[in-house]
């Protein structure tokens, strides 16, 4: 593919991407709100992802759009139901009008955080059981992307990203680590797989103590190299061993399930 859309490109795993999606003979064509500089081998389009003008004209020429746009952890619904519900929509939709075949959606395992850890490791497909605000916009983000794909015939792939960060630094998150080594791997083997019409899967490293099921990442050609177990001993020096009625680790969402979250 020699042109590929990357919304919220300015952001964490974004820029994480940029290196390692690049490629000779290939454009990142990079959006967001922020100014981005653009280097060898890169475009960059400041514009909100809300704006269906904006995003459409992002779209023209390009053969994929990474949508990773949006707001990135809880806040107050009216933000949730712009941002990640509309700006969603706003970004298949653009792509359907300027004939951009594939969307690369970046969803979350917040979309299914009450998944109760008896349930884990978390199968590709799971029933939505979001534990926000954040997840019920990544839910309905997987919606459109069904609807898109069925409707209009676009190949469209939800990753259920988990803990996405250079190292594990949490207990939880020895379970649900994604390298940035292996977050461009995933993303490349989306980008590179033939006809996968409709897919949701997850987006995690090879944890030996995993909680995501990695089946249908690999049927895309994932190959995943990296272990949280790499870090584990010293994540478990500074927080202790697991301790099994810790409610953090009761449900996949860990500390997004608790009740005195705030909703927004």
């Amino acid at each position: 593919m020699s042109v590929i859309l990357i919304t919220g490109a300015a952001g964490r795993i974004g820029s994480m991407l940029r290196p390692r999606l690049a490629r000779p003979g290939r454009t990142l064509r990079l959006l967001d709100i922020a100014e981005i500089t653009a280097r060898p081998g890169e475009e960059a389009v400041r514009a909100d992802v809300t704006d269906l003008a904006a995003m459409t004209a992002a779209c023209a020429g390009a053969q994929a759009l990474v949508h990773l746009g949006g707001l990135s952890g809880e806040a107050p619904w009216e933000q949730i139901l712009r941002v990640n519900i509309h700006g969603t929509y706003v970004a298949f939709e653009a792509a359907r009008r300027a004939g951009t075949r594939r969307v690369i959606f970046a969803s979350s395992n917040h979309a299914v955080g009450f998944l109760p850890r008896s349930a884990l490791p978390a199968g590709d497909y799971a029933f939505p059981a979001p534990d926000t605000y954040y997840g019920v916009s990544k839910a309905a983000g997987e919606a459109l992307a069904s609807l898109y794909h069925h409707r209009h015939g676009m190949d469209a792939i939800c990753i259920r990203i988990g803990t996405c960060a250079e190292r594990p630094v949490t207990v939880r998150s020895l379970s649900t680590w994604l390298s940035p080594d292996d977050a461009g791997r995933l993303f490349e083997a989306c980008l590179s797989a033939p006809a996968p019409g409709f897919r949701v899967i997850y987006g995690a490293s090879a944890n030996t103590r995993g909680w995501l099921s990695l089946a249908g990442a690999r049927e895309l050609g994932y190959v995943p190299r990296d272990d949280a177990e790499a870090h584990a001993a010293s994540v478990l020096a500074r927080h202790g061993e697991p301790d099994p009625d810790d409610p953090v680790l009761a449900y996949l969402g860990g500390e997004f399930t608790l009740p005195d979250v705030p909703s927004g």
